[in-house]
């Protein structure tokens, strides 16, 4: 894309050129007086002059053109980056609550099955104790 624009460049200046160089040659081989050539050359450098005018407002535009095209799709782009960027913070809050969820769950799990083996292991004892002090009764 940029060599087509760079060809392009080259032709409107190379016509441009071409332009200046035949208008001049074509006014000095015509037979005018003195004051009719300068009249003429005159002419002819502000008809040049108004198309180079022409020619750099219409690369003004169009470079303001690129320029605003350019900033808001660099706004898009910075737009849809926020957007991933809360929808992935979101799914990892989720992630994490979840897995709080199913940590806390489990430990609960593990602090019941503890109290019941500690109460089991409690109530074994005592009656090995009870056990013990019947047998050194008897």
């Amino acid at each position: 894309m940029a060599s087509e624009k760079s060809v392009a460049k080259g032709l409107i200046l190379g016509f441009l050129a071409g332009s200046v160089v035949g208008g001049i040659i074509a006014l000095l081989f015509a037979p005018k007086s003195g004051k009719e050539l300068r009249q003429d050359i005159k002419s002819k450098a502000d008809e040049i002059k108004d198309d180079l005018d022409e020619y750099f407002n219409q690369a003004k535009e169009k470079v303001t053109e690129l320029y605003n095209e350019g900033k808001k799709k660099s706004e898009t782009l910075v737009q849809d980056a926020r957007s991933k960027a809360q929808n992935l913070l979101s799914e990892a809050e989720k992630v994490l609550a979840e897995a709080k969820s199913k940590a806390s769950d489990k430990v609960e799990n593990i602090k019941g099955a503890v109290s019941k083996e500690g109460s089991r292991l409690k109530t074994a004892v005592q009656a090995g104790i009870d056990t013990y002090k019947k047998e050194k009764e008897s």
